[in-house]
């Protein structure tokens, strides 16, 4: 199974979709990108943009998901920011602005008083 992210004119994720991977293959049993989006332009119609996600985080930075941003320049899907605070790394991870406690459990991030606060099990 492959998995395609329909994105808006803002590169906005709108939805995934699966098709499956005889859909993709070409005259020589590859898979190529294009023919997905080809066949889901026959499926849904013609004036979406269609863009090839992984599972597996094989490409493309990580799997999209709805509301998640296309960079087309970096070719990479961005989660949405989490908080205002947090900025975007050069591996396109929303950072907190102070590091994460070590160890990395039992704590939420709260943006009113920029801490982390521990939770309690």
């Amino acid at each position: 199974m492959s998995y395609f992210a329909r994105v808006d004119k803002d590169n906005i994720v709108q939805s995934v979709c699966v098709v499956d991977d005889e859909h993709l293959l070409n005259e020589h049993g590859q898979e190529e990108e294009a023919f997905g989006i080809a066949f889901l332009n026959k499926l849904h119609g013609y004036g979406f943009t269609w863009v090839q996600t992984s599972k597996k985080n094989n490409f493309r930075g990580r799997c999209a998901g709805k509301g998640y941003t296309y960079d087309k320049t970096n070719d990479v899907f961005i989660a949405p920011k989490p908080y205002p605070s947090w900025t975007l790394d050069s591996d396109f991870d929303w950072q907190p602005p102070i590091a994460w406690p070590t160890p990395e459990v039992n704590y939420i991030w709260n943006e009113g008083t920029q801490a982390w606060d521990e939770m309690e099990v």
